[in-house]
């Protein structure tokens, strides 16, 4: 019978390049001459945008938006918290990188499958969702409004598809 695991992953070398990238771009931008804005890991599962203001903090996370999409990382594995005062002067803001499948996402995803009427059964084993059929076509169709669904808040990848 096919079927594939549903998994979030976010490869860590990879959001490396991306922070690098960001971080020359931002150095190479007119509008942010002159400004002491950066983008840097804190801890494992966290980034912190420094920047002077609102909207150098917008720019420099849309700037780092566009890498990320250049290097095929989803929007959706980072999460923006709060701008804030960080003394200085300054503000900034930390992002939550987010990989996994938790219990109650995991539940919502198993939900909204069964709800969908497609022809597939899933089932939730330890951060990764196995999703099954008799037919590929509805696999992929599974797959397909999973990435669309606005419920669903991580970053979905295909995994160990067998036929």
């Amino acid at each position: 019978m096919p079927s594939f695991d549903l998994v979030s992953k976010l490869d860590m070398g990879e959001m490396k390049n991306v922070v690098n990238m960001a971080q020359k771009v931002i150095a190479g931008r007119y509008d942010f001459k002159g400004s002491d804005t950066t983008i840097e890991f804190k801890g494992e599962k966290q980034l912190e945008i420094r920047a002077d203001d609102d909207y150098k903090i917008k720019a420099a996370l849309d700037i780092l938006r566009a890498q990320m999409a250049k290097r095929d990382i989803g929007m959706r594995s980072i999460e923006p918290g709060e701008i804030e005062p960080s003394g200085n002067q300054k503000l900034k803001q930390m992002l939550d990188l987010k990989a996994g499948i938790d219990k109650d996402m995991g539940k919502k995803i198993n939900k909204i499958i069964k709800d969908s009427g497609i022809k597939v059964t899933s089932s939730y084993m330890d951060e990764k969702i196995r999703v099954q059929s008799k037919n590929i076509d509805d696999l992929q169709a599974c797959f397909q409004m999973l990435r669309a669904h606005k419920e669903v808040t991580v970053d979905l990848q295909m995994e160990n598809m067998k036929r």
